[in-house]
């Protein structure tokens, strides 16, 4: 079992920057970021691979958010510039299967508790 513990959510103006941070009790293979905003499903944001050379994100953040990962860490980051009031939401970090990471992380074996993030305009 893996637990995976989010931080830096907070309260940030329109344009300006956030990195969240998930750090893993144990290994991983494929890991990313999904969000669930008021009323909303959750949705698919990023992905990265084991290696961390393969990223995919959704095109509603593409451009604006860059996920990385530290093994060494076990830690997968979120970098989020030019926040938007419609990226508000809680932010949940989810860990997949190898190659899970081309399938907007299909499969999801777990999942963190979530952090909120707010973007006022």
């Amino acid at each position: 079992q893996v637990q995976l513990v989010e931080s830096g959510g907070g309260l940030v103006q329109a344009g300006g920057s956030l990195r969240l941070s998930c750090a893993a009790s144990g290994r991983t293979f494929s890991m990313g970021w999904f969000r669930q905003a008021p009323g909303k499903e959750r949705e698919f944001v990023a992905a990265v691979s084991w290696s961390g050379t393969g990223t995919y994100y959704a095109d509603s953040v593409k451009g604006r958010f860059t996920i990385s990962r530290d093994n060494a860490k076990n830690t997968v980051y979120l970098q989020m510039n030019s926040l938007k009031a419609e990226d508000t939401a809680v932010y949940y970090c989810a860990a997949g299967p190898p190659g899970a990471e081309s399938r907007r992380l299909a499969g999801v074996n777990y999942w963190g508790k979530g952090t909120l993030v707010t973007v006022s305009s």
